[in-house]
């Protein structure tokens, strides 16, 4: 696989815009590009009257933002009585003086968003740096029914529980309860000059489980800053109990790729690091083929839309509880065929970066967080530093 990592290598070369424009040439035009994801990975009870103010951590920077809100999960119409954006002010639910904005839809500040369906704002005239933190403030004047969230954020988001007028709020002193999850926010696409975005899918691995919580230490996050000089926004698909080849905890890869990595704005490459509930997971899944046969249909769709594709082998977890050998036979397999069956543009070997070489179905003790299934925050480092050398071209 060292020359499909070479070729990824050159494809990415490609899409970095010159540092400097040549005399006479225009510039190229500010596009969008996708800075911050999150899927949806089901239902909460609504917060009718609420306002939700969502603190969500920006990988590249732009002059402009758009919000992307969804009701994917609902049963009924979700009516957004006001949404407000701004630069997030220290570390509780503060706006940064004079950046707080109001977002519009089609030039009102009201929507109703249809059951299964997501709404993007218009473009909201604000600067934001790399790797900032942005607050994302929901006001839902009524309840319109189950709210569609992210489960495992890691990250503590604010309500305001009597929050008509408080989404304008600079002040962040009406947002006195904690929560830690995210409700109807799933993306943020910024106005820039960013080369592109990486898509990070997958599941509890990648959506930062054993990660300290608030520190932003999920691989994808970690991997943000080693590609932000080259300009590349990191986004991140991954679901808690998500699995490849069946619905689990929200849709199976195949079911959700479209909308919650495909159809994202100026994506480039996808990193897929999916499979192990299926293998750990009740029924299990023993067929070799069929995780095959997925793979090369995630391939070939993204190959579809000009996107290129890094595998990343599944890495151990002997010492959990739904471990056995059986299952373990499968992983070897499932990776055997990541690493030489030749779907993927280049491989990223998180299974031989992570594991004990004394004990080599169990994660190196470093790296274990003690439920020896997912990562610690070196662990998170060492996976994103495998696909870094992945996306180069490098051995993993």
């Amino acid at each position: 696989m060292a020359g499909a990592g070479r070729i990824l290598a050159v494809l990415l070369l490609t899409m970095l815009p010159a540092t400097t424009v040549p005399a006479g040439a225009e510039p190229a035009a500010p596009h969008w590009t996708g800075s911050w994801e999150t899927a949806p990975s089901g239902t909460v009870s609504a917060l009718p009257g609420a306002a939700i103010r969502n603190v969500v951590h920006l990988s590249v920077g732009g002059t402009a933002v758009r919000i992307r809100l969804g009701n994917r999960f609902g049963t009924g119409p979700l009516r957004l009585g006001a949404v407000t954006v701004a630069l997030r002010r220290g570390t509780g639910p503060d706006a940064v003086p004079g950046t707080l904005r109001t977002a519009t839809f089609h030039g009102t500040a009201t929507a109703t968003v249809p059951p299964g369906q997501d709404t993007v704002t218009d473009p909201v005239p604000l600067p934001v740096p790399a790797a900032a933190d942005l607050l994302v403030t929901v006001y839902t004047p009524g309840d319109s029914g189950p709210a569609t969230s992210h489960r495992t954020a890691l990250q503590t988001s604010y309500v305001a529980p009597h929050g008509a007028g408080r989404a304008a709020d600079q002040d962040g002193a009406a947002y006195t309860i904690l929560i830690s999850r995210w409700y109807y926010v799933t993306g943020v696409d910024v106005l820039g000059s960013a080369a592109g975005s990486i898509v990070a899918f997958g599941d509890s691995l990648t959506d930062g489980n054993g990660s300290t919580p608030d520190t932003n230490h999920r691989w994808p996050d970690r991997l943000a800053e080693q590609v932000l000089a080259d300009r590349l926004g990191v986004l991140n698909a991954g679901i808690s109990g998500n699995r490849l080849l069946r619905d689990g905890v929200g849709p199976s890869a195949l079911a959700r790729l479209d909308t919650d990595a495909l159809d994202r704005a100026g994506v480039r490459v996808l990193v897929v690091l999916e499979g192990i509930n299926d293998i750990k997971g009740t029924p299990t899944a023993g067929d070799v083929t069929a995780y095959a046969d997925a793979y090369r249909t995630l391939v070939a769709r993204a190959h579809a839309r000009g996107i290129r594709v890094v595998g990343v082998t599944l890495t151990p977890y002997r010492g959990f509880a739904a471990y056995t050998d059986a299952r373990e036979a499968v992983r070897q397999q499932v990776n055997a065929f990541i690493r030489t069956g030749g779907a993927f543009d280049a491989v990223a070997d998180a299974d031989a970066a992570l594991r004990d070489p004394v004990a080599p179905t169990r994660l190196l003790p470093a790296y274990d967080p003690g439920d020896h299934l997912h990562f610690n925050d070196t662990g998170m480092a060492v996976v994103a530093e495998t696909v870094r050398r992945a996306l180069a071209g490098s051995p993993s």
